[in-house]
């Protein structure tokens, strides 16, 4: 059993969690993408949860735009028993000359980018409020603070941004985020959340399957013991399929390596008693470059055909491609 704190600043109510698998759910397919807001049919994210369902039972969704209220509806209509984290898209508040990609805006796109995220969190409270039973957490964000982010917010207004949450909505707050930035910059932004939510990728980080785990285990306790009495998830931890030197040494990326790395975590973090998302449902092959290996795209227990990856054969061989 997992307990989180609603409102928690304020006495809120205590909410507790059964335990359950939980993964990182985009169902964007080919030729789909949120950057062209062409997306998911209701029959195709139909299908996707269909599949989940037979294995997990908390889903982690990144914005409030037309795929996200679909999955809500979608579980709703179906009855399936899935609680979902609702997340926020939040767009750059603020120009960052770190992000390797690059990210300088002018004042005018900031401007317009702190208006759309108004709009988003409207979209949020209203989704929390209209699917109570489904939302059992809602997120400010995903990565906007870490130093190679391309859409940077200040942490003053991500805690503003929580305190408009908490005025409408019942459910627990959290932010998600690389482990980095809670150990130094986060402070004031943990002081109002309920829970912390935990982004940990050893294979990012040049990590072997041989130390992988040792090295997610630091970094979801540099946090824990950051925050002595805050509750800790872990909201993203995976491993790619297929790199093309971008980040990840092509041989450090193959269906074996993920199939290792999600037995360890899972054993670790069920015995452990740590509620983790896995990073990710689906491949997205809308993702960084063009290049077909690109890591971004491949991080998927499925391919993009929504067949079984060597990790997911065992549970799921009836969707085995002949």
């Amino acid at each position: 059993m997992f307990d989180l704190l609603a409102g928690e600043a304020s006495g809120g109510a205590r909410v507790r969690l059964e335990p359950g698998n939980a993964i990182c759910y985009s169902g964007y397919r080919e030729g789909q993408s949120p950057v062209t807001r062409v997306y998911p049919s209701r029959e195709e994210i139909r299908e996707d949860l269909l599949i989940l369902a037979r294995n997990w039972r908390y889903l982690r969704l990144y914005d409030c735009g037309p795929h996200a209220e679909i999955v809500l509806d979608v579980i709703r209509a179906e009855a399936l028993d899935f609680k979902v984290m609702l997340g926020l898209d939040m767009a750059a508040e603020m120009s960052n000359p770190h992000c390797p990609w690059g990210a300088r805006f002018s004042d005018e796109t900031l401007a317009a980018n702190r208006l759309a995220n108004a709009a988003e969190v409207r979209r949020l409270i209203d989704l929390a409020g209209r699917y109570p039973g489904i939302v059992f957490s809602v997120s400010v964000g995903n990565e906007a603070s870490v130093e190679w982010t391309d859409h940077m917010v200040p942490v003053d207004s991500l805690v503003a941004y929580v305190a408009e949450i908490r005025r409408a909505v019942r459910q627990p707050i959290t932010f998600c985020e690389n482990y980095v930035p809670w150990t130094y910059k986060l402070e004031p932004l943990a002081e109002v959340l309920d829970f912390i939510a935990v982004h940990t990728y050893p294979a990012w980080e040049y990590r072997s399957i041989r130390d992988a785990l040792e090295y997610t285990k630091q970094n979801y306790y540099s946090v824990v013991e950051r925050y002595p009495g805050k509750p800790v998830v872990i909201t993203e931890a995976g491993w790619t399929t297929a790199a093309n030197g971008r980040g990840i040494d092509p041989h450090n990326a193959s269906e074996e390596l993920q199939a290792s790395y999600y037995e360890q975590l899972m054993e670790w973090t069920s015995g452990a008693g740590i509620l983790t998302f896995v990073f990710e449902a689906f491949d997205e092959p809308w993702k960084g470059s063009a290049d077909p290996l690109e890591p971004e795209k491949h991080w998927g227990l499925f391919n993009v055909d929504r067949s079984p990856k060597q990790v997911m054969r065992n549970l799921y061989s009836d969707l085995v491609r002949p």
